[in-house]
Parts: C-alpha cells; structure tokens; sequence
C-alpha cells in the first residue's frame, strides 16, 4: 500500500500548468530544434520500512506542506518501484514523478533488487537525489568502517557542529552546536555512526561529531556523490520530536528539493507571558495540588498562599529583555492590579513598574478577572464538573460575563498606556473551546446567539463564579483538566 498527501495532485496541477504556458509561448521550431526538457514534478517519494527514521522526515514534508507519496515496504499490497511506477511521459515530455527519494538506507531491497536498479537508474536520468534516512557507516556510503578510527555507540548528550560545506549549503539557518538530547541517563536516546569520509571518496561532510578521546571529529551527516547519483548520507537514528532532528530536518529537506519546492518551512519562537499583573497560588508538594484551586477539594490545605511578581522582577524583565533583543508577550489582566492595589492600601508597585516599561513588550487582552469562560464550573469536586440548569442542560457563562470580562480588561489597558491590538484576545484559563471530558462542546455563548434559539445558559441571572464561592482571585494557566 502507498499513501500520497492530498498537496500532491496541486503539485501535478501547479507543474502542468507550467509546462502548458511554456508550451504556448515556445517558438514554433523549438521542438525541431531540441528534445523537450524532462518535467520534473514537485514531489517527494517516501519509501518506508516502519523505522523512526523515514517517518520523521515524512511527518517534516507533512508539516511544510509539501506533496509526498509513502511506499510502505512492510505492506504486502503496496506497489512495485519500477520504470513505469517512478516516471511516464506526458505531453510528449519524458515526466519525472518525485523530485527527490527518501530511502530508510542506502538500499533497503537487499542485493541485486530490481526496484533499487529502478530507483538508480531514475536517479541517475532525472538527477534526482536521494537520502538515506539512517545508515551505517561503510564504503558503499563514501565513508571507512567505524572501527578505522570511527565511532559507533550512544551519542547521548553529544554536541554535534555544522562544518563550513555546511553553513555554506542546505544547514547556512543555523548558529551554533547541535545538542543531541539526553533526557535520563537509564535510557539510550541516539545511536549513531561518527566516520571519516573514505579516501578519494567524492563526500563532502556538513554535520559533524567529535570522535571520543580524540580531538578528531567525524561525520554524522555528508553528501556522497558517485555514478552519477547524490546520496544525503545520515548515520544517526532519531525520532520527528528529538531536538537533534528538529534542527536538522529543515536542511535535509532543502538538500533534497533544492531549495525548490511546494510548501514552507516556518519556525516561530515567543515568550508568552500569561496573567500579568494578576496573582497565583502556590502548589503544595504534600497534597499534590494547589489550594484554592480547583485541583484541591474546597477547604483542602487552608488558605491561598499567593505568589506574584515584585517590581524589581519587572525591572529585571526589561533589562533582560532589552540585552537581548527579544520582546516578551504580556497577557495581562487588569483586575489583578486592582485587587492587589484593595490588598495593599491602594499601590501596585509591580504595576508602576511594568507599566513605565510597557513599550518594551507587547500586550494581549486576557480578560479583566481571569474567569474560566466556558461552562460554569462546579468545583465541589475533584476533578471539576460543569454545572448544570435544572432542566439538565450544561450551565454556560453568560454572553453578558464573557463581553464584560474582554471591555474592561480593554479598558483597563487602555487607561495605562498600554500599546493594544483590539482584535487579539487570549481568553482567561485558555478557555471557551471545548475542554476535555467536562466540556465536550464550544461554549455557545461566546458567539452572538441565534436570533431563532436561545443559547444555553444565557440567563442573564447565572453566577459567573464557580458555586462553591470562592474569591475572585485568578486562577493559574492553563485551567487545570
């Protein structure tokens, strides 16, 4: 069996498309004069055998969005890789159907296979490279034997670093070392194969490991180039969520499509800070949970015992964040200053503070009191409940709540100086959605109600607070399940 992604046929369409224009306005004596060009379509095939390895490089294509066909070599019903399977002519035009091959080693048909001589002599016709997800390291590779001055074992913790060949080619993105994970020292999270490229071989190494007890390195990562064929040549086994390959995947994809490609590879990274302004409550390590939350039965561990940020903290946060360049996302709740400010005769020092600093971060509307906004929550149990209306129904925050909690929060902000995007909200405890298994539904009242059926819970007398009366003070990110 084979699966291919549904971008797939965009990229048929995309390329046709191409080929009709080109078509249209070539000379009329330009096919007597030349064969056409091959048509080569922006696809990548994906040749599987259950490993780790292959399916972390289809689920990278999956997330850019870019078209790719598996071949799943454990399936008895999956195709045959032959001539017929791997291109065709269209239009008069020899078509190349994949861009790039991805193979969970350098053969994975075993000598002598007919689809292996299918996929080189495609490679070598259409010039389409091909990676080797994971393989060992040995000549047929470009690279010597481990035991020639190599290494194979754990590399558990090992900083790998892009050579010069490859900052200069498909790993230029990154600065800095590639730290392998090593999450517990019981369990063996890598293994790989650090070699020297063989002599005369035609490799070029881009990411390489230091050789233990040597001040040598060895390649991980290289580019073998024989016979008329590129092979991406990795000799460490990962996962799609170890971080070693989270660094790497960008480059091996844009080695392989060469830089040509359906699809984009984005990488965001932001310091959203949530509840700002407001206090939380701190975790008692011998309950196991936070009193005067909802995770603790109501009356378990005693009173509250808050944590908030103190103005030096604030003071800190600027500088730090001006030191380096980076700006922080304030999620702020102005109700927490104002309760502070009742608590302590009328100051918020932590307030003054950020407030002076606002320019330096961006600030999100998170609701004035930090109330869950979806079903009103009963939390005279644990884990919590949705309460109910007395016709059985769930009991929703009303409409009224949920629009009060957003314009004040406003507001508020407002009033402060604070630079505000009206139309980005981050709703408090992340709520509204549907939370799982208390509240299998969006909350219906966080949209205009039909003007033909009511919305549940849209009494206009229901609690916006929890029934167990507790205070209003904000509960922590995100709503505890």
């Amino acid at each position: 069996m084979y699966f291919t992604n549904r971008t797939v046929r965009w990229a048929a369409r995309s390329t046709l498309s191409a080929a009709l224009v080109l078509t249209l306005f070539a000379p009329a004596n330009a096919a007597a004069a030349a064969p056409a060009a091959p048509r080569i379509d922006l696809s990548v095939l994906v040749v599987g055998d259950g490993g780790p390895a292959t399916a972390a490089i289809a689920a990278e294509l999956d997330g850019a969005g870019t078209p790719y066909t598996i071949v799943d070599l454990t399936r008895q019903d999956r195709p045959t890789i032959d001539s017929g399977f791997l291109s065709d002519t269209l239009d008069g035009r020899p078509r190349a159907k994949y861009q790039a091959v991805v193979l969970p080693n350098d053969n994975p048909f075993g000598a002598g296979s007919a689809e292996m001589e299918a996929l080189v002599s495609y490679e070598k016709t259409f010039a389409v490279p091909q990676v080797n997800a994971y393989t060992y390291a040995r000549p047929e590779v470009g690279l010597d034997y481990p035991a020639n001055g190599g290494y194979s074992g754990s590399l558990d913790g090992v900083r790998a670093e892009v050579t010069a060949a490859g900052a200069a080619g498909p790993f230029g993105y990154l600065d800095g070392g590639i730290p392998f994970e090593d999450n517990s020292p019981s369990v063996s999270e890598s293994y790989g194969y650090v070699a020297k490229p063989l002599p005369g071989a035609d490799f070029t190494s881009y990411v390489e490991a230091p050789l233990p007890g040597t001040p040598e390195r060895g390649s991980i990562v290289g580019e073998y180039r024989h016979d008329g064929r590129r092979e991406l040549v990795v000799g460490f086994v990962y996962n799609q969520y170890q971080q070693q390959f989270r660094l790497l995947a960008r480059g091996i994809v844009d080695w392989m499509t060469q830089g040509v490609r359906l699809g984009a590879s984005r990488n965001y990274f932001a310091v959203h800070v949530d509840d700002v302004f407001a206090a939380d409550d701190r975790w008692d390590t011998e309950l196991n949970c936070t009193p005067g939350d909802v995770d603790c039965a109501p009356g378990q561990g005693g009173e509250p015992d808050p944590i908030r940020m103190t103005a030096a903290d604030a003071q800190y946060a600027a500088e730090w964040s001006a030191a380096k360049g980076f700006t922080l996302d304030m999620a702020y709740n102005g109700g927490g200053s104002e309760l502070y400010k009742e608590e302590h005769g009328g100051t918020d020092p932590l307030a003054q503070r950020l407030t002076a600093d606002k320019n330096a971060y961006r600030w999100i509307n998170h609701t004035y009191n930090h109330p869950f906004l979806g079903c009103v929550q009963d939390v005279t149990v644990v884990p919590w409940i949705c309460a109910k209306n007395p016709d059985g129904s769930t009991k929703y925050v009303t409409r009224a709540e949920i629009s009060s909690q957003i314009s004040e929060n406003r507001a508020w902000g407002q009033r402060a100086g604070l630079p505000l995007e009206n139309n980005e909200l981050v709703t408090g405890e992340h709520s509204g959605l549907k939370v799982l298994p208390q509240q299998p539904t969006t909350t219906p009242t966080s949209a205009p109600p039909s003007p033909k059926t009511p919305s549940p819970g849209s009494d206009p007398t229901t609690p916006a607070t929890a029934p167990s009366g507790r205070p209003a003070r904000p509960s922590p990110c995100p709503a505890t399940p």
